[in-house]
């Protein structure tokens, strides 16, 4: 995209009252439009749009919860004005776009629509459908596309990763400071296998397992036997969990478990839903994690803090040279 060096010229409000009266929203101003950036006008139900997956994955994760009406509320209240903040924000990288002289011809919209219908829907009828069903348009939704893509394109040219260094002692200085975030438990490498119960009451399960274990006795390895008869997610793995601490196994398995000795197979553990045979491979006692084991954990991390702060700061500059007008 071609850099013009034409100056954006600030849009100074001087009679608040001549703007508004250049948008038919005289009587709906306080209840339906939230916010004006430039020219551009976002309203409640554009927001409420925009938040609607975010708000129905809180209404689920609550929906068996009891008296967490308040805690509901307040925590939709944050996504709605974080999704508010978000339009925004979208808002100001278009007019920005527009202002410094960037174009993006319609043909390479074109393609950019037809890549998403590949991608999303597979073909055109199937997009149509889903698009009826949404209540939206196609000239929408290829607005949104055209739309999505600036605002990507944007934020990589102005928050690129290539823009943020790590030096080595940054990455040294933070995991000083953080050194509880890398503590780890005491750990086992652990084999397991699992065989289910058809009922609680299943007596054949039980005896299968013990015959197993018999096997394992007799030389037979128990990384074979995981592999033939563990019935677990990790069966083709020859029932390796590889290291886990004991917060990741259920209480009557974790007693058993680090009750062992590396190379010792336990008996039978017999639950309601199945019975277990765990071999413990090796231990290791609660320590914190070496540098150079997450190193890359926070080089990713301090990249992500300063992407975070050069957005914001490129946010900034974008309010300050473009007039914004939110209604409470």
């Amino acid at each position: 995209m071609p850099e013009n060096s034409v100056k954006f010229v600030h849009f100074i409000p001087v009679l608040l009252t001549t703007f508004c009266f250049s948008l038919p929203l005289q009587a709906e101003l306080a209840d339906g439009v939230l916010a004006v950036v430039n020219d551009s006008v976002i309203t409640r139900g554009q927001v409420e749009d925009f938040v609607a997956p975010a708000i129905d994955a809180l209404r689920r994760e609550y929906a068996h919860q009891e008296n967490v009406s308040n805690v509901f509320e307040k925590k939709a209240t944050d996504v709605f004005n974080d999704g508010l903040e978000q339009l925004v924000e979208r808002q100001l990288i278009l007019h920005d776009f527009d202002a410094e002289g960037y174009r993006l011809p319609d043909a390479a919209v074109d393609e950019l629509v037809q890549a998403r219908i590949r991608e999303r829907f597979g073909d055109r009828i199937t997009l149509m459908k889903t698009l009826q069903a949404q209540g939206m348009t196609f000239e929408k939704f290829r607005q949104e596309v055209r739309e999505q893509y600036i605002v990507s394109a944007l934020r990589a040219k102005n928050i690129s990763p290539g823009k943020t260094i790590i030096s080595p002692y940054k990455v040294e200085t933070y995991y000083l400071a953080h050194q509880d975030d890398f503590k780890v438990e005491d750990e086992i490498k652990l084999r397991m296998i699992v065989l289910n119960k058809a009922s609680a009451d299943d007596t054949n399960t039980p005896g299968r397992a013990g015959e197993i274990l018999a096997q394992i006795k007799e030389g037979a390895t128990f990384q074979e036997m995981a592999s033939v008869n563990s019935e677990g997610s990790q069966q083709k793995q020859g029932g390796d969990w590889g290291w886990v601490e004991r917060s990741v196994l259920r209480k009557e398995l974790a007693d058993v478990a680090f009750a062992l000795k590396p190379g010792q197979v336990s008996d039978v553990i017999e639950t309601p839903e199945a019975c277990y045979l765990m071999l413990v491979e090796q231990k290791r006692p609660a320590h914190v994690r070496p540098l150079d084991e997450v190193r890359d954990e926070i080089e990713a991390t301090l990249r992500a803090q300063q992407q975070k702060q050069l957005e914001e700061q490129w946010i900034d500059r974008l309010k300050q040279k473009t007039f914004i007008l939110k209604f409470p």
